[in-house]
């Protein structure tokens, strides 16, 4: 049952498995997330494509296995347009009509931009290539793209996106959702109005969410930075705390309106459900269950 004020969807993202145990695992959680009723599931490329024929195969095994709609991640950076043509057509072939169109990042060691350098464009050519075949989903920073010069240029970069023919958007993971609020009241006093569903990252791992939040520009708030180092390597305390962070977060943005909550799960989906458990979005015995 979904909570009193939720009005979109869930969503999961997930990455490639490389390993059959990793393979196995991706397998118990979608069917495990399958069971909350996602929208859709997405599936990230790695930089530089390093993944990009996992992406495609994990998408479809997603989507035959659970009969849900799953959107590859695809980047623009990096790539001549004949390839990411042909990777177009191959999505339309195998009956894909959602997508999450990203720039990307260049792996490390390499240079240049491709012929197309911006999310923008991607979505442009997606365009001009498909016509509406696909729902595009873009990225959105709610604490600023971590190499935009500043919030009134990130917000007219979004714009961009929006004006060549997205859909709706998915924003980066935040923990402070007056961010997120004022983000949104920017591009409503902008005329951009798209749906803008909160990116939510459970709290599992100390190191790792500081690793991932280092690299991408997400601010931890120092209290709850705090509190995880008390934890030090007991786990179980760490994934407790994670889950009732996460859950006043994600309380809040339903309460006020949000579109959707979009997790991203690092193949992982206990948090996830435990979180949806306590909002209500499910049935509390599946979540205790877990």
């Amino acid at each position: 049952m979904r909570a009193k004020h939720m009005t979109g969807d869930l969503s999961f993202e997930f990455f490639p498995p490389r390993t059959p145990e990793a393979t196995a695992r991706l397998k118990t959680t979608r069917r495990k997330l399958n069971g909350l009723n996602p929208g859709f599931f997405s599936v990230t490329f790695g930089a530089g494509g390093s993944t990009r024929d996992l992406t495609l195969e994990t998408v479809l095994e997603i989507r035959d296995d659970t009969g849900v709609d799953s959107a590859p991640h695809v980047s623009c950076f990096g790539f001549p347009i004949r390839e990411i043509r042909a990777v177009l057509e191959r999505y339309q072939q195998a009956g894909i009509r959602r997508l999450v169109a990203l720039r990307g990042d260049m792996p490390s060691g390499t240079s240049g931009f491709g012929e197309l350098r911006f999310a923008n464009e991607l979505v442009e050519f997606i365009r001009k290539e498909t016509g509406e075949v696909f729902h595009i989903e873009v990225a959105a920073y709610p604490e600023v793209h971590p190499q935009s010069a500043g919030a009134a240029a990130d917000l007219e970069n979004f714009r961009r996106k929006v004006d060549a023919g997205a859909n709706g958007a998915i924003t980066q993971y935040f923990y402070n959702p007056d961010a997120y609020f004022r983000f949104v009241d920017s591009c409503g006093s902008a005329g951009i109005d798209i749906p803008i569903v909160p990116g939510i990252m459970p709290i599992t791992n100390y190191s790792q969410l500081k690793r991932f939040s280092d690299m991408c520009g997400a601010e931890i708030p120092r209290w709850i930075l705090k509190r995880l180092q008390d934890f030090g390597d007991d786990r179980a305390s760490i994934r407790a705390f994670g889950v009732d962070v996460t859950t006043r977060l994600c309380e809040r943005l339903v309460s006020e309106g949000a579109p959707g909550l979009h997790f991203y799960t690092m193949n992982q989906y206990e948090a996830s459900i435990a979180v949806c458990g306590n909002l209500n979005l499910i049935d509390h015995a599946a979540a205790a269950a877990v």
